[in-house]
Parts: C-alpha cells; structure tokens; sequence
C-alpha cells in the first residue's frame, strides 16, 4: 500500500483516501503506463518537437524550454516544462495584466494574452506547448493522468479542500484538460480533479489518454 505522505493539517475526504491507497498493482500499472507512454511519445514526436524548437528560436529570442516551479505530489516542488510560448519577461509582465485576469480564484488566464508570440498561440491551441512535459513523466515527477500541477503562489492560495489534490501526482492530463479547460471556472476545475481522484482507476486513466488526442488536433477552448 502506498504511504500518505500529505500535509497534517489537510482533512482528506473518506473516498479520496480510500482510493489513494488502492492495492500496488495499480500504481504499477499506472507507472508502466507512464514509462511506456511517455518514452514512446517522445521518440514518435521528436521530429515534431525539433520543428516546433526552431520556430520558437526564429520567431522570438529567449530559450526554447520554458522551465517553471510547479507543486507536485504531497507539496513537493518540482520543475515543469514546456515549449516557451510567451515573450522572455513573460513573468515580468504579469503584474500589469493582473486586472484583467478571466479565470476565478487564484490562477491567471486572460484570451487575449499579449504576452504569447505567434507561434506560441498555436502550440497552445494544439497543446502542444506541453509535449516537454514527456520528459517530466519520464522522470516521475509526473503522470500522464492526473490533475495538472499548480504554480507555488496558487496553491498558497488553495482551501484545505482544495489541497487534497495534492494527493496524487500531477499529469499531463486529466477531466479538465478534455472538458472544456478555459471555459471551466476554478471551483469545477478544483471538483474535477477530486472527483478524479475518487474515481480513477486503469480505464479511466486509458480513456483519457486516448481522449486527449483530440485536444491535440485544436480543441477550441484550448488557449
């Protein structure tokens, strides 16, 4: 059984921690998934990621990877990656766009964001500005399914409800990345990712996988 290594003060409801300790051949099969999903991902998609790494050189100076803390399992940091989809002082910038915020709670997401160059708009409308994140599961920071990591200062803003997503590890995808994404405010947001962590099991793990893939040929709410 896996052990609960979550902050004490979080009250964990009865089904997510019923479902946290499911019986080890479920996280064996969930990490065989991972392994074999994402080194797969990696070497089919490397002539696509190489293309997208020298349009992202052209078209704005800066790295290719874009590197940033996330919180992942049981609040331990780590770093994620992405294909850099903003301009260099992207985070620089954001305290002068704070009021135009249209995401509830504490994350930040406005449509319109100036900060993103062009090529970075498409790779965010095809996600694939996430593809790094391959390399991220690979190493097992994170999951192909689970609840996608949360920025440091966002989860310092979280409820104690909110922190029992921090029960599983963080994934490339999950119920929000398919279900609309941009167009799902925060609290739905945070009780999709509960309800996944209530819920899942190989097959639903396997159905979103596969869901995803539509995401990648422009969902129209990905942004």
């Amino acid at each position: 059984m896996q052990k609960i290594e979550s902050q004490s003060d979080v009250q964990y409801d009865v089904k997510i921690k019923e479902n946290f300790e499911k019986s080890q051949i479920y996280y064996v099969i969930k990490r065989t998934l991972d392994i074999l999903g994402s080194f797969f991902g990696i070497v089919i998609l490397s002539p696509l990621m190489i293309i997208i790494a020298v349009l992202i050189k052209i078209g704005s100076p800066g790295p290719v990877i874009f590197s940033q803390d996330r919180i992942g399992q049981n609040g331990k940091t780590f770093k994620m990656y992405k294909f850099r989809s903003m301009v260099q002082n992207a985070e620089e910038l954001l305290n002068k766009l704070k009021d135009k915020n249209e995401m509830s709670g504490p994350m930040f997401k406005i449509k319109d964001d100036p900060r993103i160059t062009k090529i970075g708009k498409f790779i965010r409308k095809t996600s694939i500005d996430e593809l790094p994140q391959l390399f991220n599961v690979l190493k097992g920071d994170m999951s192909l399914v689970g609840p996608r990591p949360s920025l440091p200062r966002e989860v310092d803003q979280f409820s104690d409800y909110h922190k029992q997503r921090l029960i599983a590890k963080p994934g490339l995808t999950c119920y929000w990345q398919v279900m609309g994404r941009n167009n799902i405010g925060f609290d739905e947001w945070m009780e999709l990712d509960l309800k996944y962590i209530k819920e899942r099991n190989t097959w639903i793990d396997i159905k979103l996988i596969f869901k995803t893939f539509f995401v990648l040929f422009g969902d129209e709410n990905a942004r």
